[in-house]
């Protein structure tokens, strides 16, 4: 039996979403079945499907900063404040040097080095030396999460974790795995992405024939639809304000859910195509931690990212580990907000935590014509469902075959 000091709960949630920048927001959306998809104009790509955010860039930054750094930054500025505030610590009586801030991405750098050459031949003449001397900074894969140390005066470690669309779910799991090592006493750990911000992303998944596209945007994705054509690409970040259940308590902290198991695995088969057994193998090794059985977890979070491939071999995955499961449902999220990339897992998980307080599951966008290779028992399907929710399970997986499952349960 684990004591207080073993056992990580989240005690503050920050985010910002195509569906709003706050976690009640966000939840009425999925609850009530809101699209946050729109069209916009995206440099050589013309009008294309996106999931954007709208938030005050400078209400946790000067502009000042703002201006030197990334939209990436201030993503993670904007959600690890946001997340702070909610978790009512008192920031000042805390030793910075035993906060750590821990931010999953899919990539990083790819917006600024986009815009420098753009500027580079269209209006400096090919003059290097109007390069701007803030490149390195904002391009370099620790600027999220450093960005977020120098807004905060956090003298603690920092970090990113570049796991592809896993991203979400493997920044809180190191933040988790670095509170049960002692290295720190409060981790700010979760995913962001400004993917929305460079086209080579959507030029990527248009060549590759999976950039989901549609005359009514909110149409664009449509994961487990076998009318499905891709996946929209999305912005947006969510963190958590991690620590011990025994600080939590000493404080008399609301705690959102308490983290009880996780696994991360590799396919090791193929660049861009999953693999059912090794996400079979991830999903039954994070229940096996936590000494549950599958028949345990309430809710499954689907990847879902509305490619055909991606949700065949995930809804394979599923229903091996859970169609004996009766009371288990089946849910996803990417059909309201898009694929946000390194934040996808983080802002999924965020979206179904509340139903441990509200007593529902919040359905899939509304599937017209299931794919036959997708059917599954219990899933959700246009309309929220009451759940007696205790155990939710996340997926999240990633190109270059790393899958990642991770397992809350309501605190009691």
């Amino acid at each position: 039996m684990k004591n207080d000091n073993q056992r990580i709960v989240i005690t503050g949630i920050g985010l910002t979403s195509p569906l709003g920048n706050n976690l009640a927001d966000l939840r009425d959306g999925l609850l009530n079945g809101k699209s946050g998809i729109v069209h916009t104009e995206i440099r050589h790509m013309g009008k294309v499907a996106a999931g954007l955010c709208q938030f005050d860039e400078t209400k946790h930054q000067s502009k000042k900063m703002r201006k030197r750094g990334t939209r990436a930054g201030a993503i993670s500025v904007y959600c690890t404040k946001e997340a702070l505030l909610d978790s009512k610590i008192d920031f000042d009586g805390i030793d910075k040097n035993r906060i750590g801030v821990y931010l999953g991405i899919t990539e990083h750098g790819n917006v600024e080095t986009e815009n420098e050459i753009h500027d580079l031949y269209t209006s400096h003449n090919m003059d290097v030396s109007l390069w701007s001397h803030h490149h390195n900074p904002r391009t370099v894969a620790n600027n999220p999460a450093g960005e977020v140390t120098l807004n905060l005066g956090i003298t603690g470690p920092h970090y990113t974790i570049g796991a592809a669309c896993a991203a979400g779910n493997l920044g809180i799991i190191q933040g988790v795995q670095q509170l049960l090592l002692d290295e720190v006493d409060l981790a700010f750990a979760g995913g962001i992405s400004e993917s929305t911000e460079t086209f080579g992303i959507f030029a990527a998944f248009k060549a590759q024939g999976a950039l989901g596209h549609h005359d009514d945007p909110s149409l664009a994705t449509r994961p487990l639809d076998l009318d499905r054509n891709g996946i929209v690409v999305s912005e947006g970040g969510a963190v958590y304000a991690l620590e011990r259940l025994s600080d939590a308590k000493k404080r008399n902290a609301k705690i959102y859910a308490e983290i009880i198991g996780y696994h991360s695995n590799s396919d090791a088969s193929d660049f861009v195509l999953p693999n059912t057994q090794r996400q079979i193998e991830c999903m039954t090794q994070a229940i096996k931690k936590t000494g549950l059985e599958a028949s345990d977890v309430d809710i499954v979070s689907m990847h879902a990212t509305g490619t055909t491939q991606g949700d065949i071999q995930e809804c394979l995955a599923v229903a091996a580990v859970f169609n004996d499961s009766p009371k288990t449902y089946i849910n996803a999220t990417k059909g309201f907000i898009g694929h946000a990339m390194g934040a996808a897992g983080a802002l999924e998980l965020a979206g179904n935590i509340p139903s441990f307080d509200d007593g529902y599951v919040h359905p899939c966008k509304k599937i017209e014509n299931l794919d036959p290779q997708c059917a599954m028992k219990n899933l959700v399907n246009g309309e929220k469902m009451l759940c007696d929710a205790n155990v939710i399970l996340n997926n999240s997986f990633g190109m270059l075959g790393i899958n990642s499952s991770l397992i809350v349960k309501k605190y009691k």
